[in-house]
């Protein structure tokens, strides 16, 4: 008798929870959500009634990249950073199973913001390693909400990148566009400073005083450049999911070379026109959308422009298709202003005389020119910034015949070049150092970042300084 009173209260439980189809969602059809990874959407939803729409995702924790030769222990929903991309519609009623993946060594939950409810579910959602906590919601609002972990110390958990987006589309649906993409910044804190290789801990002190060593777009420097660039085409229409997990600071969410024709500020209902910059507050988003007229690409940067360039908030939407010069015109025209009267110009930079008396030491004074003045264009991995400023890392330019780099130096160095495939085409100025400090530097460069090793001598420099280019 005792058995079939709990057996009944196990049923009645389960039932108020929506597993066996009880008050929660008892009238609903149920379909199972789709789920993708960044920077892929899951498709618009079609349908034109509410379902009860049922969610597994995982927690896991995980060694990934963060940038070139840089490892990080990431937590994570879903596997990946940020999570997985949930897609449900006002009025939609969400059965939530949260999984722990056995081999984690942290209990986490999860705090939607799309929830009206104590924590955003977090309360019902804590899970212990190995196990699965379920419940259940109503998608009250339409609109683009972060999910996160809040699991204490919940800055910890979400620095480690455990955010996400929920889009609880409109009874209506969003307007259809081409092309839809997931973005979400993050920043990062590490014991070593940016670029350092190895596997990099979490640095809880740098975290509380927010001082980020990256950051980035979906997780890593470099994860949205390249292959793994945004692709759409002229003429189509663009829309991006932007979140922001934080856990620190707002992002200045800018797309060079585009106006956002529509905003839908913090996520929300209101709709802004014709946007440079949106802000994204930590734990918020936007979604942004605009039309490609023009091929090329195009850079999406955090405009705190030190964070694109020198940590990391920088990717790439490239855009195919037929050039419209009454649009963009390209460069009409390319030639010297030099208004001193110098045949190249020249940066005045005064740097005090070192002497080294080895190969090491030479590599170690290097690393002081270079940092002082060659990091801010080539970077401080010498990965350089694209289509602007040539790599000096696996440079097959300075490898193949690195008296280029001392001309370069030492007269400056103007028209189209190829490195690693890609061509530039810019002016480099002549850099006023000592033959000292360029054969420091050099060396330096050719003993980093994968080069293939070597030394420059000051009669090397000697002699490129003592032929002048005509």
């Amino acid at each position: 008798m005792l058995k079939n009173k709990m057996f009944k209260k196990t049923l009645l439980g389960l039932a108020t929870l929506g597993l066996m189809g009880g008050a929660i969602a008892k009238d609903l059809p149920t379909e199972q959500a789709i789920l993708t990874s960044p920077p892929e959407v899951p498709p618009a939803i079609e349908r034109d009634h509410n379902a009860k729409v049922v969610v597994e995702l995982e927690t896991v924790e995980k060694v990934g990249t963060m940038a070139d030769g840089v490892e990080y222990v990431y937590w994570s929903f879903g596997g990946t950073v940020p999570g997985s991309f949930i897609r449900v519609k006002e009025g939609d009623e969400i059965e939530f199973h949260l999984s722990n993946h056995p081999s984690s060594k942290m209990p986490h939950n999860i705090d939607l913001h799309a929830v009206t409810g104590p924590g955003g579910g977090a309360t019902s959602s804590f899970t212990a390693p190995g196990h699965t906590s379920t419940f259940a919601f109503k998608a009250l609002n339409p609109g683009l909400y972060v999910y996160h972990c809040a699991t204490a110390p919940v800055g910890m958990h979400i620095a480690n990148g455990m955010y996400g987006l929920i889009l609880v589309e409109p009874k209506e649906g969003l307007p259809k566009v081409d092309r839809e993409y997931y973005v979400m910044q993050g920043d990062f804190y590490t014991k070593g400073k940016y670029g350092e290789p190895g596997l990099q801990p979490f640095d809880m002190e740098k975290a509380i005083n927010e001082h980020a060593d990256y950051v980035v777009f979906n997780g890593a420097v470099g994860s949205l450049t390249g292959d793994k660039s945004l692709k759409a085409e002229v003429g189509e229409t663009v829309r991006l999911y932007v979140g922001n997990g934080g856990p620190n600071l707002v992002s200045s969410f800018h797309v060079i070379g585009e106006i956002f024709d529509k905003v839908y500020v913090e996520g929300g209902n209101l709709v802004n026109e014709n946007i440079q910059t949106t802000l994204v507050p930590a734990g918020g988003s936007a979604i942004v959308e605009f039309k490609v007229e023009v091929p090329g690409n195009l850079i999406l940067v955090d405009h705190s422009i030190f964070r694109a360039f020198n940590k990391g908030a920088l990717g790439m939407l490239s855009v195919k298709g037929k050039e419209d010069k009454t649009i963009y015109s390209g460069k009409i025209d390319d030639r010297i202003y030099l208004p001193e009267g110098s045949a190249v110009q020249s940066v005045d930079k005064k740097v005090e005389v070192v002497k080294a008396s080895n190969k090491k030491e030479k590599i170690d004074f290097g690393k002081r020119i270079y940092d002082a003045n060659c990091m801010a264009c080539h970077q401080p991995n010498g990965q350089g910034i694209p289509g602007a400023f040539p790599p000096v890392a696996k440079s097959d330019y300075l490898n193949a015949d690195p008296v280029r780099g001392i001309e370069a130096i030492v007269h400056g160095l103007e028209g189209p070049i190829k490195v690693n495939g890609e061509s530039f085409n810019s002016v480099m100025p002549a850099m006023d150092l000592t033959d000292e400090q360029i054969a420091n530097v050099l060396t330096y460069v050719l003993n980093s970042w994968d080069n293939k090793g070597g030394e420059i001598t000051v009669e090397q420099v000697k002699k490129v300084r003592a032929n002048k280019p005509h």
